[in-house]
């Protein structure tokens, strides 16, 4: 399966969650077991050349690309969860959203000073939440090298946000 056809399985949901809003349903393509298989593949040989120690997976669909890419590259898992969701001590940031705050929390004794991070989630929108995740991995002592997406909205500009010198792997963009 080439990446085109991997593409058309993830379907459109026009006005979801708000009028004006198509919505990018993955659920499509994670149901089907090959295409799955293939998107994880497709993301390992993107990043196999970039030299990481963690994947950090954000809460929560990142967590369905971070943890068989963690197993597939040999690294180790690292989760940034929602507000009270993480049993020890964390680190924490809130960051601006379109209407409002939110907050993001990681285990502050979760990754060694120095070591190489890539960030991954579903879907880079507006990238305020990748960013603030960014930000939150340097507080506990990371270097984000790179960040993946499964889906890049090339038209909201996230990318911009990102530090320059971070590598930005997207298997699916849309304009």
């Amino acid at each position: 399966m080439n990446l085109e056809n991997l593409q058309n399985k993830i379907r459109n949901i026009p006005n979801f969650p708000k009028p004006g809003i198509e919505f990018k349903d993955i659920t499509t393509l994670l149901k089907d077991a090959a295409a799955y298989k293939e998107v994880i593949d497709a993301l390992a040989q993107k990043i196999s050349q970039t030299h990481i120690d963690y994947i950090v997976a954000i809460e929560s669909r990142g967590y369905l690309l971070g943890a068989p890419l963690a197993y597939k590259l040999g690294t180790g898992l690292v989760l940034v969860r929602k507000p009270g969701k993480l049993p020890a001590e964390v680190e924490k940031i809130e960051y601006d959203l379109e209407y409002g705050k939110d907050t993001l929390e990681i285990h502050k004794d979760s990754i060694e000073k120095g070591k190489k991070v890539l960030v991954i989630d579903d879907l880079l929108a507006t990238g305020g939440t990748v960013k603030a995740t960014i930000d939150l991995v340097k507080k506990v002592g990371g270097d984000v090298v790179a960040t993946a997406f499964m889906i890049e909205l090339e038209n909201l500009h996230g990318k911009e946000k990102l530090p320059s010198d971070i590598k930005v792997y997207s298997l699916f963009k849309y304009k």
